[in-house]
């Protein structure tokens, strides 16, 4: 289980990115961030695993607070959490296998990951996943050659071979067109179905949301203004997290899209 406890982030110009957030997170459960630009979505998923130093508060993984572990005892407890990033953050001249056996660099020594000597469990492994996202055939391929829906299914991959208990999804989907974005959210979803893991996917696609994902926490100005069931999203309830716009066309885009992969 995730526990966040009055989590807080004050930039140094005073800005209040995330304000005293309380948050529980149980295994095995996926959970949406929404809200506006500036809300707070990206700093909260980088204050967890500490890419961002949250200003006070606890970051619970299981029993244990990563805000007051050390930098070699966080490096391990990052092994836990798997991270999927917005513009992917794979090293283009490598191969495919190589990006995806990347994952594995907090297990391994540096001399054997230099030298890419990893474990023939950790090269099975990694085939294993290439063959669940469909890249299999690709393995040998540069990183530079896929495209925008091939590099995410290469960042998953790399993110579940550290076996994480947790992911945190950054705007999975904001560079990708529509089908391959919901290709995207339906893979990440099944696979922590399959694993038992918790995940925070923050995205701003509020119809993927609704339609993907069995809970959603939305943020504005750093606070969390909802947290519940994606049937929830009124258009009172969005024009709370986002502001004045028509949201029952939104409701109506949903439910059309939900018709369409039923009938699929």
């Amino acid at each position: 289980m995730l526990r966040l406890l009055k989590l807080t982030k004050t930039y140094k110009t005073g800005d209040q990115a995330l304000k005293a957030i309380d948050l529980e997170v149980p295994k095995g459960q996926v959970l949406a961030l929404i809200g506006p630009s500036g809300a707070g979505k990206s700093t909260m998923i980088r204050c967890i695993n500490r890419l961002v130093e949250p200003t006070s508060g606890g970051v619970l993984l299981d029993d244990m607070d990563l805000t007051k572990l050390g930098s070699g005892a966080l490096r391990k407890a990052r092994r836990e959490m798997g991270m999927i990033f917005q513009e992917y953050a794979l090293v283009e001249r490598l191969t495919v296998m190589e990006n995806v056996l990347s994952g594995r660099l907090g297990y391994v020594g540096f001399w054997r990951s230099f030298l890419r000597r990893y474990p023939q469990s950790d090269v099975d492994e990694a085939f294993r996943l290439l063959d669940r996202v469909g890249l299999l055939h690709m393995a040998d391929k540069r990183a530079d050659e896929l495209s925008g829906g091939q590099r995410q299914r290469v960042g998953i991959c790399r993110a579940l071979i550290q076996d994480p208990k947790l992911l945190l999804v950054d705007e999975p989907t904001a560079s990708l067109d529509p089908k391959t974005s919901r290709q995207i959210m339906r893979l990440i979803t099944e696979l922590c179905q399959e694993r038992g893991l918790a995940a925070i996917i923050n995205i701003h696609d509020v119809a993927l949301a609704q339609m993907f994902v069995p809970r959603v926490v939305g943020l504005r100005f750093g606070e969390i203004v909802f947290d519940g069931l994606p049937t929830g999203l009124t258009p009172e309830k969005l024009t709370e997290i986002y502001g004045e716009e028509d949201w029952e066309a939104t409701i109506e885009k949903v439910d059309e899209d939900e018709d369409v992969e039923a009938a699929e």
